[in-house]
């Protein structure tokens, strides 16, 4: 084997397509590629299911319904679908409301599988419905730092879930009621599985640091999931936890046996399970299985179009995913899953990424990935069963802790500290009730901010545009009042009507808005992106009286003054050079010299002398070295007079 070498296509490369020529010319590299997909989706898909609260054998059902309906139906070529971990939260939040008692009944268990599954097939079918109808755009309303803020708050609920069940331990609850409990659950954890948890957490976070160390090169290539399941399963095998007994470690005795196992059915066609609809139909669980459904349809939706649009990203061919499409592939395979016992699916971001990074092409490569699950279950039931549950909790928790890294806060807060505010409170407010009120109250704060900052109350949800034909191929949109996320779709809607329907490029003008927020600024980079495949072109102007919330290049752009500083300094007409010279230096990036002539209080009566007026401006910082700088060489043997005043200028970029 040799290292995975990123593709980067020229100009003149064929775009691969997922035809059947496609199939024939591309078969090596998908081929390859599905399988290692395949090594990483299989512990994935049965520690997801697991943590859901489902048997572990439905997560492969529904990679494998995914990779084969999926592939029929959407036209993204790269995207992996499969159960993700962003789902599970709202997949056992729905077992735990129709009695799921996380193993003490068995009967109460399988009953709120059933009915779960139920919620599942119906929240497919209104995912088909917003395909059909066309409802993809609505992905782009959400802001970004409360999309971020979901699944930073998601990372942080599966970690308190996972952890104890790396010790040994079961987890049940709210995340602040795990949260208390865990210092007592490390305190009663299993020696024997702690080792086998801790073991998989450090392989996970250490192979990546010495991966480009190891030799055969062919190690590289290698996911750490599959190296932890290499360690975990013969650790179960030397603690014998398929066999129940019980053993001593520091005066204790401690209980193992195939509990701490994945359990999986000897025949595929003994797991198949079909759906409880009377979860409709009963008074005492009708509405909560109308919430569940709501949940199922729009976080689902919300999070595999996101991550679609994420991974078009990084296509090296730059292939676009057709949202209202792909979503209805979803939606379909999703009917499809649930009707047979499987768990929601997404496009999800770390396959996804695994598959362009092991090159690749089409989207056969996510149909020979579902194949080589199918028959990897179908055919080693047996060697599944030898995988300890606190290996598959460890990837989680390594998920999780990902989904929710200090990193992510960094940098949220580089793009400005009002998207942080945002960010942290769509989590703690995740956190404290649920998801979906959660982000209802990120967005809430999100328009708290816009009206602090003087959004225009009429042009909150209503951009006012006006259109201008400057030639024959070039079109003006000026935008007056606000450019913000809950405007962006009409926004969105008129540019690519008048750019990439009827073929004009087109100057954005948004010299009139008040405001332009993070997620405005950030899509229009996209857009101009898909402009750039297009042939065409999306220039955006009139920011120069904007201030930037900070040095990001996608920060909230606010109309308005600019404070800066004004250093003026008054003395002998032969300094002029040594003078503009010490403006340069710490700084400056232009002066303004006037000749002048006047006195001091010391000779106002004795005539004046030949003076010259140098004036700055610059920032804060600058403006103190020039003036130390001022007083330390020339006021002490010169006449000089400075000083530092603060003005606000309305062209940041021309100081």
């Amino acid at each position: 084997m040799t290292d995975p070498v990123a593709v980067t296509p020229s100009a003149t490369d064929d775009v691969p397509r997922g035809d059947a020529a496609g199939l024939r010319r591309h078969f090596r590299a998908d081929f390859t590629s599905g399988f290692f997909v395949f090594l990483i989706a299989l512990p994935l898909c049965l520690g997801i299911a697991q943590a859901s609260g489902f048997p572990p054998v439905a997560g492969v059902f529904t990679a494998v319904v995914g990779a084969l309906i999926t592939s029929l139906v959407s036209n993204s070529e790269l995207t992996i679908k499969g159960p993700a971990a962003g789902l599970i939260v709202i997949v056992v939040g729905a077992m735990q409301s129709f009695g799921f008692t996380a193993g003490a009944d068995a009967a109460a268990d399988f009953r709120a599988y059933r009915l779960t599954l139920a919620v599942g097939v119906v929240a497919a079918v209104v995912q088909v419905a917003f395909g059909l109808l066309k409802a993809g755009a609505l992905g782009e309303f959400f802001p970004t730092a409360v999309v971020h803020g979901m699944l930073a708050a998601i990372g942080v609920i599966i970690c308190l879930k996972q952890l104890p069940v790396v010790f040994g331990q079961k987890a049940a609850g709210e995340p602040l009621e795990i949260l208390a409990e865990l210092p007592e659950k490390i305190l009663h954890m299993n020696p024997r599985i702690t080792v086998i948890g801790l073991v998989s957490l450090a392989i996970l976070f250490g192979f990546p640091l010495v991966r480009d160390r190891l030799r055969p090169a062919w190690l590289r290539r290698l996911p750490a999931q599959l190296i932890v399941l290499a360690v975990a399963v013969p650790l179960a095998g030397w603690f014998n936890l398929a066999d129940e007994h019980t053993y001593s470690f520091l005066g204790h005795e401690y209980r193992l046996n195939d509990s701490f196992l994945v359990s999986v059915p000897g025949n595929l066609a003994q797991a198949v399970t079909t759906p409880d609809f009377s979860v409709f139909t009963a008074p005492a669980t009708r509405f909560s299985a109308i919430w569940w459904v709501v949940m199922f349809a729009l976080v689902g939706s919300i999070e595999s179009m996101l991550s679609a649009k994420a991974i078009d990203l990084l296509d090296p061919w730059k292939r676009k995913t057709k949202l209202n499409r792909d979503l209805l592939g979803v939606g379909l395979a999703n009917l499809v899953a649930a009707g047979i016992g499987g768990l929601p699916m997404i496009s999800e971001i770390v396959r996804s990424k695994a598959n362009i990074d092991n090159g690749g092409r089409t989207r056969f490569a996510d149909v020979w990935h579902g194949l080589f699950l199918l028959a990897f279950v179908a055919l080693l039931p047996g060697l599944i069963h030898r995988i300890p549950l606190a290996a598959l909790a460890a990837m989680l928790l390594y998920t999780g802790l990902r989904l929710a890294s200090p990193r992510e806060f960094i940098n949220v807060f580089k793009i400005g500290a009002e998207q942080l505010l945002i960010f942290v409170t769509t989590i703690i407010a995740v956190l404290a009730t649920d998801l979906l009120v959660g982000v209802g109250i990120g967005i809430a704060m999100k328009f708290l901010i816009h009206a602090i900052n003087g959004v225009p109350l009429g042009s909150v949800f209503k951009p006012f545009l006006h259109v201008t034909t400057l030639d024959d191929h070039t079109v003006q949109i000026d935008a007056r009042g606000s450019a913000v996320f809950s405007n962006w779709i009409p926004f969105r809607r008129q540019i690519e009507q008048l750019g990439l329907v009827q073929g004009n490029d087109v100057v954005v003008n948004l010299a009139g808005t008040r405001l332009v927020d993070h997620s405005v600024m950030e899509n229009l980079h996209e857009l101009s992106l898909d402009f750039q495949q297009a042939g065409r072109r999306l220039e955006v102007v009139g920011l120069e009286g904007h201030r930037q919330i900070s040095a990001h290049p996608y920060a909230t752009r606010k109309r308005g003054m600019v404070r800066l500083k004004r250093v003026t300094a008054v003395t002998e007409a032969a300094l002029e050079e040594e003078i503009v010279a010490c403006f340069l230096g710490h700084g400056a990036s232009g002066y303004t010299a006037i000749p002048c002539h006047g006195a001091g209080r010391r000779n106002s009566s004795g005539g004046s002398d030949r003076l010259i007026r140098l004036e700055a401006i610059v920032p804060a910082d600058s403006a103190e070295r020039i003036l130390d700088d001022l007083l330390g060489r020339f006021a002490p043997s010169h006449r000089l007079t400075a000083c530092v005043e603060t003005v606000d200028v309305v062209r940041r970029e021309q100081f």
